[in-house]
């Protein structure tokens, strides 16, 4: 800390933004060297990747589900940066079924099923569909999720800082690590 006695505006903080879930609201913060910042004040959609896949799709944050620094966070519904969230799982299974011909959702099997014999499909189209689902694995557990409708997913940006939403979905290790402390916590 320079020796000094008056504030000065480089030493300057600014209060926690504390980005709670609900229809999307971003402010503009003027920054130092006329950069701008942008502060999510509410947000309830972003980009998430699932990366085993390497695919990427905008979907809705239905809840927080875990916050490793406070339990109020996920009380009061806060967006941070690695806070746990909960999201639509409908446009990647939906991707799921279009790329791979399979349906994650056992509740719609059926539903699917119907579709598939009404629509036409070319041998073209069978063959590369079946080549798709020669390497083809999913996680047990993640697979599981798609029944439900909800994904369990990281935040890896900063909502206070960029105004976005964006993050990855829970897979593996990770997955089962969250997993058990979620249900710790319901114990």
């Amino acid at each position: 800390m320079p020796v000094h006695q008056k504030k000065r505006k480089y030493e300057m903080g600014r209060q926690p933004t504390l980005t709670k879930l609900g229809a999307k609201r971003v402010r503009p913060v003027r920054c130092r060297g006329g950069n701008y910042k942008f502060r999510a004040l509410r947000i309830d959609a972003g980009n998430f990747s699932w990366g085993s896949e390497s695919l990427t799709r905008k979907t809705r944050v239905l809840d927080v589900v875990y916050n490793a620094t406070n339990n109020e966070l996920v009380r009061t519904k806060t967006i941070v940066k690695n806070c746990i969230v909960a999201i639509d799982a409908a446009p990647f299974r939906q991707w799921y079924l279009k790329h791979y011909d399979v349906e994650l959702n056992k509740k719609k099997v059926e539903e699917s099923d119907k579709a598939r014999d009404e629509s036409k499909r070319s041998k073209h189209l069978l063959a590369k569909l079946k080549r798709r689902g020669v390497g083809r694995v999913i996680d047990s557990k993640l697979a599981e999720q798609f029944n439900f409708g909800k994904i369990l997913a990281c935040v890896s940006s900063r909502p206070g800082q960029s105004g976005r939403c964006d993050g990855y979905i829970l897979e593996g290790k990770e997955l089962e690590f969250y997993q058990k402390k979620l249900e710790k916590k319901k114990k």
